[in-house]
């Protein structure tokens, strides 16, 4: 049996407001931010406001709105970065590297020659994560 969507997980908290994030865009459907443990310059997440533990037990109407801002964010971080490539990752419980059981979807510029950083937990500083959003929130326009 599938368990069940937690409404007090990370990710609810920071749509609702209730914890700070460096929110890059926003629409009814959708809000991306900038990952706080970043596995790269730039590393952005892109979440629905439908909750849903993941892709496995999300409303397939989710993906349209999801994934049109998850190219939309590709695009910009790619430009705002200089980026050689960009990664799209998304996990699915906890044998896939799930932690936030919330759907979400990474959005990483790559670089040729430059692997990802581990996922360590260790927390990138302020100031660099404002920077990182307003150089995303300029390539996007807004």
């Amino acid at each position: 049996m599938a368990e069940a969507y937690d409404p007090g997980n990370i990710f609810a908290k920071i749509l609702r407001g209730e914890i700070p994030s460096h929110r890059i865009y926003e629409d009814d459907a959708v809000v991306a931010f900038i990952d706080v443990m970043p596995q790269g310059v730039g590393h952005t997440l892109v979440v629905p406001k439908a909750p849903s533990r993941n892709i496995l037990d999300a409303d397939p109407a989710t993906f349209a709105p999801l994934f049109a801002v998850v190219q939309k964010v590709a695009v910009a971080v790619k430009k705002a970065f200089n980026a050689d490539g960009v990664t799209i990752l998304q996990f699915n419980e906890p044998a896939s590297g799930q932690t936030v059981y919330h759907l979400h979807v990474h959005v990483i510029p790559r670089f040729e020659g430059v692997p990802l950083k581990p996922h360590s937990g260790q927390m990138e500083k302020p100031e660099v994560l404002a920077e990182n959003a307003g150089k995303i929130r300029a390539a996007l326009g807004n």
